[in-house]
């Protein structure tokens, strides 16, 4: 179980320096859903980030 601290280090990495992708909001929600409780600030607010990029970068909900 990775740290609230390792996990938000982990989810800015994947979108650092490159084009935002369907594959790579795919990956920062399986990092938020297996280490991030559900109560957890962090997730609600990295959850929201999530939305953000999926609507701008057209990606289709799931």
């Amino acid at each position: 179980m990775l740290t609230e601290s390792q996990v938000e280090k982990s989810f800015r990495k994947l979108f650092t320096g490159g084009e935002v992708t369907p594959d790579l909001i795919d990956k920062a929600e399986e990092l938020i859903d297996r280490h991030l409780r559900l109560e957890s600030p962090l997730r609600h607010r990295l959850s929201e980030e999530i939305e953000e990029l999926r609507s701008l970068c057209g990606a289709d909900s799931n």
